[in-house]
């Protein structure tokens, strides 16, 4: 056997397992109404230290833009960011969402 078919058979075999975990991530969309995203949503925010900008409808998605606040510290809040709850058919799609928000609402939403 060649030293370079050698070298690719091992690499195989380290990679493998890793492809395998891929994509086993928190779940990004959820069979809710999106009323009740939205609510769920801006509190996960809040617990999480976040303040609640607005919330906009733009056609059939909620755009969400939140900031880090201040945590006692006194050093000003964090630039406005946004993250979007989209509506596809009967089910809700978070888009833009940091992970750690993301399976806070996860967990909350889950039946």
């Amino acid at each position: 056997m060649q030293p370079s078919a050698l070298i690719a058979l091992a690499f195989a075999l380290v990679v493998a397992p890793q492809a395998v975990a891929q994509g086993h991530g928190p779940k990004r969309e959820f069979v809710v109404e999106p009323g009740r995203a939205r609510s769920v949503t801006r509190e996960v925010l809040v617990h999480q230290g976040f303040e609640v900008v607005r919330i906009e409808t733009v056609g059939t998605d909620e755009v969400v833009y939140y900031r880090r606040g201040n945590r006692g510290r006194g050093k000003g809040k964090g630039p406005v960011v946004k993250m979007i709850i989209r509506r596809v058919e009967n089910r809700v799609v978070f888009v833009d969402t940091p992970d750690a928000v993301l399976l806070d609402i996860n967990v909350r939403l889950r039946p």
